[in-house]
């Protein structure tokens, strides 16, 4: 166990005498980001992108991914030069491009003060961000509740079977949901008024 702990993917506590990195991911639907140091992660950080933001292109939405980045983990960035990977090539000269939109001018003055490389990774390769960007399972199958039921709820059912008057009741209540005037049937618990 101690081995499994110590070599699996756990959240590690930073090192500031060791260079960061950050990983980052844009879809359709999110942007997500990983804070590592010598490839263990530090950090996660997955956001999904509202109406106006789906709109964007993916150039934008990956400098986007890139900033969301930057602004949480600012105070582990700032002091050193740290490296992005993106899978987005366009992204890597952005030093060097011209900022043609206020858009790109306002997110660039972000970075600015900030000593950083950007290097291109392929989407492949960036599985971790790749996974928080995205939303694999469809939406219909994440609409599952729970709930909790207390203990003393099962006995109260339970001692309905050595009580005639509530198990004739019950068997009203079951055939017509109005026989007994001011008593409802809930899950299998009698009620009064809508009280247990």
């Amino acid at each position: 166990m101690k081995t499994a702990l110590v070599s699996a993917p756990v959240l590690a506590l930073p090192n500031f005498a060791r260079p960061f990195a950050i990983e980052t991911d844009a879809s359709a639907s999110g942007v997500g980001a990983v804070l590592t140091q010598d490839g263990h992660p530090l950090a996660y950080i997955s956001r999904a992108l509202g109406p106006k933001s789906r709109g964007l292109s993916t150039y934008e939405k990956e400098y986007m991914a890139v900033l969301l980045a930057v602004q949480q983990w600012r105070q582990y960035l700032q002091f050193a030069e740290f490296t992005t990977f993106t899978d987005q090539q366009s992204l890597v000269q952005l030093t060097d491009q011209r900022l043609h939109t206020p858009w790109q001018q306002k997110l660039f003055t972000k970075l600015l003060g900030l000593q950083y490389s950007i290097v291109y990774k392929p989407g492949t390769t960036n599985r971790a961000t790749d996974a928080l960007s995205r939303n694999s399972a469809p939406l219909s199958s994440c609409a599952a509740i729970s709930a909790i039921t207390p203990q003393w709820i099962h006995k109260v059912v339970h001692g309905y079977s050595s009580d005639s008057l509530t198990q004739a009741m019950i068997a009203k209540l079951l055939i017509d949901p109005a026989a007994v005037p001011q008593f409802t049937l809930r899950d299998g618990v009698l009620r009064y008024q809508n009280r247990i």
